[in-house]
């Protein structure tokens, strides 16, 4: 893992952790909270993802640490996200398109919650990304009333057609 996730604090140690930085890489935050909060389920929102991102969540995946994953892409970004359709179905048990620009990233393992919202979409890149990876539970709890609105207001992959 990158250097930078070194300079975070365990999360049972501090609830709200910011960071600016050009190599904290979103699915490497995943893991590292995953690997402190147990098997996860997740929910992921994002405008734009990518195959690399897609390849990181199914090894979690595979090796058990995901248990249940969802996926709410953008309309707008519909068109790349078709061509990984396939990927996306053998990794996320559903992927829903509605019109969405949030970078938010919800992991439930039992009592242990955590909430990452970020600039980032699923890709790689140099540019500084600034986020928030915290374990309040009234944050939890409204981000995860927001995603149940988006998946409310989206369409399921399977029934968009280009």
């Amino acid at each position: 893992m990158p250097n930078r996730l070194s300079s975070l604090k365990p999360l049972g140690l501090c609830s709200v952790q910011p960071y600016l930085a050009k190599d904290i890489q979103l699915a490497d935050l995943i893991e590292w909270t995953i690997n402190q909060i147990g098997r996860a389920d997740i929910s992921i929102s994002t405008f734009s993802t990518s195959e690399e991102f897609l390849r990181r969540m199914h090894r979690m995946k595979k090796e058990g640490k995901v248990l249940h994953c969802e996926l709410i892409c953008d309309l707008r970004a519909a068109r790349k996200t078709i061509a990984l359709r396939q990927f996306m179905q053998s990794t996320f048990e559903s992927v829903y398109l509605c019109q969405n620009h949030s970078k938010v990233v919800l992991l439930s393992s039992g009592d242990n919650k955590a909430a990452i919202v970020t600039s980032q979409n699923q890709t790689r890149g140099d540019r500084y990304e600034a986020g928030i990876i915290t374990t309040d539970s009234f944050t939890f709890a409204r981000l995860k009333e927001g995603l149940e609105e988006c998946r409310a207001n989206s369409i399921l992959i399977n029934e968009f057609h280009v």
